[in-house]
């Protein structure tokens, strides 16, 4: 009996190029639908600020953020408050705090993009690799993700910290082995549902090779996936990164970080609020404004909501 290997369906073939579509989609077109959104215009309007002001502090300051200008508390037992030739005052050590703050956002958006990004690849590679290849592999992969979700992330990355010597790249790596769980989860769930899909069936039966599948039309579809996860993981990397540092296992001083700034300037959150208040609220709304962006590209690459801006 002759074994009847057609050609995909017509069905499946649409199937196919609808996500295609949705994965190539239109730049423009993806741009204008987030432009109109006026939370995400106000999230890019902060990350435009924010980088723009690390690039640039070197320009934007008239001080260093390790400069001592005198020996610190005024007469009146505090740091100096924000007015004349400094703009948020200074902190106990006689250290310009604008300065500081811009500075500090340098080493909070390094460590964000940094650790995200290794974050998401490692996350990638298992959690694609477990729901292609499936079988012992894919389950003792996903037992292991299982195993590292159980351990509480903040305890873990202070575990991690306290035993490699703390600085900037060993925080970034710290978060990245901490933080990839979360996207080795939704790559995997994404790609087993993608390899039951028509489409995928069709390209089999043709005889399509796996790296070809795989390269070709799992990986591809999930670029919006790794998209939105990978802007929501940089507002989640640079609190766990403010985190770190507020508790002396993070970037460790005199290098400026947000949490570092808050942790040195504690004791003075009554004399002296200015300290605390202005880098938690720059911790605040960056990692709003990465949250509202990430929001934002989840609804426009969704396509259950294509035609409803």
């Amino acid at each position: 009996m002759q074994q009847n290997v057609s050609s995909p369906t017509p069905d499946t073939r649409r199937a196919s190029m609808v996500d295609t579509a949705v994965v190539s989609g239109a730049p423009a077109g993806i741009l204008r639908r987030l432009f109109r959104r006026k939370l995400a215009l106000f999230g890019f309007a902060i990350i435009f600020i924010v980088v723009g002001s690390a690039i640039f502090a070197p320009w934007l300051v008239r001080y260093g953020p390790n400069e001592q200008l005198f020996d610190g508390l005024t007469l009146q037992g505090a740091p100096m408050p924000p007015g004349g030739d400094f703009l948020m005052g200074t902190d106990l050590l006689g250290r310009d705090l604008f300065s500081r703050i811009l500075y500090g956002a340098r080493t909070s958006l390094i460590i964000g993009v940094i650790a995200n990004g290794a974050a998401l690849i490692i996350g990638t590679l298992i959690g694609l690799t477990a729901g292609f290849m499936r079988g012992r592999i894919g389950s003792v992969l996903m037992r292991f993700t299982d195993l590292m979700m159980a351990f509480p992330a903040l305890l873990l990355a202070i575990c991690l910290a306290a035993i490699f010597q703390p600085s900037l790249w060993i925080v970034a790596m710290v978060i990245a082995l901490v933080n990839w769980v979360q996207t080795a989860r939704v790559v995997y769930t994404e790609t087993t549902s993608l390899s039951e899909r028509e489409f995928i069936a069709a390209e089999r039966t043709l005889g399509a090779s796996q790296s070809r599948i795989l390269f070709k039309h799992i990986l591809p579809h999930l670029v919006p996936t790794l998209i939105v996860w990978g802007t929501l993981g940089i507002s989640v990397t640079v609190l766990l990164e403010a985190t770190l540092s507020f508790l002396g296992v993070g970037v460790q001083p005199p290098m400026p970080s947000w949490g570092n700034i808050i942790f040195e300037n504690q004791t003075y959150f009554q004399a002296a609020p200015w300290l605390v208040f202005i880098p938690g609220t720059a911790i605040l709304l960056l990692a709003l404004a990465f949250n509202l962006v990430g929001d934002a590209l989840r609804d426009v690459l969704d396509p259950t909501q294509r035609g409803q801006d």
